[in-house]
């Protein structure tokens, strides 16, 4: 088992991220003696669904367990009322609650305690917390999950994997009505994974209604299978693109809904993948920094596009990805264009190359020796 980075707070905290990112398994680690409510216990849920008030009468039985888990909170959103009534009577509990939905906590206008409770992510793995067990080419097909690259059966894993969240979250929950439209739209989604959306073309694939397009857009949100990445605009001295990029949340998972057929060629998988996996590293990053910083796409109407635009107190980064192992003059041109509009940005260009080098004023980085260091609690490699 790989050491995580994440770092918990002392004070009550809410733990999110989807299923498989390891947040019990890294909880039953480190909080040892807590006192352990796991809501995916059909016994427990029941108990709790029933008479959630019990909660502090059962704590009071319990005076030395001053660390309490409730595990995937969003079973029992009920209960955080009463977590609310405990902080404020300042009796020394620290509250961990785990979540791999948000969709129910936001249906229920819970209010994630009004800030008495910290928001913290469990992400999948960068590429620096499993070290040299990290290949760029055995990644970009199984992804960062650690359910997946904890098993001695990764493929299978991987294969089933939305599978299981189909059953346990999706059609459990009865988030929505027909699961076989639902799962038509995931694979059609693996075609728009690093790409902008266009929901029209997508409600014509899936055959459905385009506001059916964008509920589901919203619940892969809300089960943080998905991100969405905006056009960058600040100071915008060009006609901008509107639409917003598309990502799954890991490679893997994309590797496993997109269909592949004899006449696919490689390079039309790998490159979105590459792009994805540069992406979930850098929206993790952003997540878990104590300062507000922003991830962001740039396209202009005329098609220049770069890929990843990251923006903090002290840093202004503007990166491209390349799924090549040479770089030609044209790969330049759309940094060249931001950095006209942005002489102050940092450029990189990332590619499948081996060697570091200047071109045109652009640092070019193989793409595997930059995610290998990027960690949570530092800045983002940018010499």
């Amino acid at each position: 088992m790989f050491k995580r980075f994440f770092t918990p707070p002392k004070q009550s905290f809410f733990l999110f991220g989807p299923r498989g990112t390891g947040k019990s398994t890294w909880l039953k680690k480190h909080y040892k003696h807590a006192f352990w409510i796991d809501l995916l216990d059909p016994e427990v849920f029941r108990f709790y669904s029933a008479a959630p008030e019990k909660l502090a009468q059962i704590l009071s039985e319990h005076p030395k367990k001053k660390v309490v888990v409730l595990d995937e909170i969003q079973k029992v959103p009920q209960l955080l009322d009463v977590v609310h009534s405990l902080i404020e009577k300042k009796q020394g509990y620290q509250f961990i609650m785990t979540g791999s939905s948000s969709r129910k906590l936001k249906q229920q206008g819970v209010n994630l305690l009004a800030g008495r409770a910290l928001l913290k992510h469990m992400t999948p793995f960068f590429a620096k917390e499993i070290g040299t067990s990290f290949k760029l080419e055995k990644n970009l097909k199984l992804g960062m999950l650690p359910l997946v690259l904890d098993s001695s059966s990764p493929e299978a894993v991987l294969k089933a994997y939305v599978g299981i969240y189909l059953k346990e979250e999706v059609q459990s929950e009865g988030v929505i009505r027909n699961v076989g439209d639902f799962a038509r739209f995931l694979e059609t989604m693996s075609f728009s994974h690093a790409s902008q959306i266009n929901a029209s073309n997508i409600a014509r694939e899936c055959q459905v209604a385009r506001k059916t397009v964008d509920s589901y857009l919203i619940i892969l949100q809300d089960l943080l299978l998905s991100f969405h990445l905006s056009v960058f605009s600040k100071r915008a001295k060009r006609a901008l693109a509107t639409h917003e990029k598309f990502y799954y949340f890991d490679a893997g998972v994309f590797r496993s809904l997109r269909p592949q057929n004899l006449y696919d060629r490689e390079e039309e998988m790998e490159g979105p993948a590459l792009e994805g996996l540069l992406a979930q590293h850098l929206k993790n990053w952003t997540s878990a920094q104590s300062s507000l910083h922003q991830l962001h796409f740039w396209r202009t109407s005329s098609k220049l596009e770069v890929d990843f635009i990251v923006t903090g107190p002290s840093c202004f980064l503007a990166l491209e990805v390349k799924n090549s192992k040479t770089l030609h003059p044209a790969d330049f041109h759309a940094l060249q264009a931001f950095l006209e509009d942005y002489p102050e940005a940092t450029p990189l260009l990332l590619y499948r190359g081996k060697h570091r080098y200047q071109e045109r004023g652009i640092l070019c980085l193989p793409v595997d020796e930059f995610l290998k260091k990027i960690h949570p609690a530092k800045s983002l490699p940018s010499a």
